[in-house]
């Protein structure tokens, strides 16, 4: 399994410069680093000053480069459907549908580029992917993916398991979807993790939370709206369940009104250099290869019957705390997580609530 590192920060403040230089540094040290790109960022080989490709490409020793094209992944992806299909149908429906005719829809892009990603991390070819991405609120969105579809598949999966709906289509589904998929499914194991997608949904789930497979980096400038860009990414990083591990401070020297801003982050100044000159930008990076001591997005103390969230950039009016049923919901600036309580605490009603020192402390 790989090291996913990875970038967050406003537009313009240098997030596809790091991602160059922190790859150029990793590779250095003797990591086999693969730094992808996402197809939009067109600066991304004039920085590089090479041309590249949406296949893997040796630039200098131990570094690898590609840009994803969208296009090009959804084919790709189109045929393994269409294998899939042909090994589980007889007749297959879409086999007169092509790849190349294809669009890409809204956030698939994204969504391609993070499988990919997966698939590279279990190809075990690199110690190390860099990936350049968009970096802000949709993109953390689609790295909170697998928890997402997780809980809509457990919720809706449980409402239909205890149903009259599913008690009623189950003994003709049944058969079916066992002869299609080769799977055993009937009511009482409608919710458990048989399939490929779910065992997906699971793996991403677990690099989210594990700060040593997947980490993420502030960057930002002295600008105040910057500032401010990078402190709400941040809380909107915790929601999902993704660890910050440190700021990067662009072109800029750190001051102690700036440290107390993203307290208790660790903060590493970079220089302003010329184009090409990137060793002295290599030397100012934090050591990625070390997960530091950084609060955790999410505790849950059971024998004080408490859940603490860690959610820095908002204050108390930004976040909303409901339950409905046997889940909790925070609501954190345009972010909603829904937290599955654990045993000892799955079943008790919220009794308090209270936001303090950027924590949000649920009692039950």
């Amino acid at each position: 399994m790989s090291l996913i590192l990875t970038f967050l920060g406003k537009g313009g403040v240098g997030r596809t410069t790091v991602a160059i230089a922190a790859a150029k540094r990793l590779a250095s040290q003797g990591k086999r680093v693969l730094l992808a790109a996402s197809d939009s960022e067109l600066a991304f080989g004039l920085l590089l000053n090479a041309p590249l490709t949406p296949d893997p490409q040796e630039l200098e020793s131990n570094l690898q480069v590609l840009q994803f094209k969208t296009s090009l992944l959804l084919e790709r992806n189109w045929e393994e459907v269409k294998k899939l299909e042909a090994q589980y149908l007889r007749t297959p429906l879409i086999k007169e549908v092509y790849g190349q005719e294809l669009v890409v829809l809204p956030g698939m892009d994204k969504a391609l580029e993070l499988n990919a990603i997966r698939e590279y991390d279990a190809s075990s070819r690199y110690d190390v992917i860099v990936y350049d991405g968009s970096g802000d609120s949709t993109f953390l969105r689609m790295l909170g993916m697998p928890e997402s579809l997780s809980w809509y598949s457990r919720r809706f999966g449980k409402l239909l398991k205890d149903s009259d709906l599913g008690r009623t289509v189950s003994p003709f589904l049944q058969p079916l979807i066992s002869t299609i998929f080769n799977v055993s499914w009937t009511g009482d194991n409608l919710d458990q993790p048989t399939s490929k997608v779910t065992n997906i949904l699971e793996q991403g789930k677990e690099a989210l939370a594990d700060p040593k497979r997947l980490a993420a980096y502030l960057v930002t400038t002295v600008d105040p709206a910057a500032i401010a860009t990078a402190r709400y990414l941040w809380g909107s990083a915790q929601q999902i369940g993704l660890t910050v591990n440190g700021v990067i401070l662009n072109s800029a020297t750190m001051t102690e009104t700036f440290s107390a801003d993203f307290s208790p982050l660790s903060v590493n100044a970079i220089p302003h250099c010329p184009p090409g000159d990137w060793q002295p930008l290599m030397d100012a990076l934090p050591d990625f290869t070390q997960a530091p001591q950084v609060p955790k997005p999410i505790e849950f103390d059971i024998a004080a019957r408490q859940v603490r969230l860690f959610l820095p950039g908002f204050d108390k009016k930004q976040v909303k705390l409901t339950q409905s049923g046997p889940e909790v919901t925070i609501e954190a600036g345009d972010q909603r997580r829904n937290i599955f309580l654990p045993p000892g605490l799955s079943g008790r009603t919220v009794t308090g609530a209270k936001f303090q020192q950027s924590y949000l402390i649920i009692s039950f």
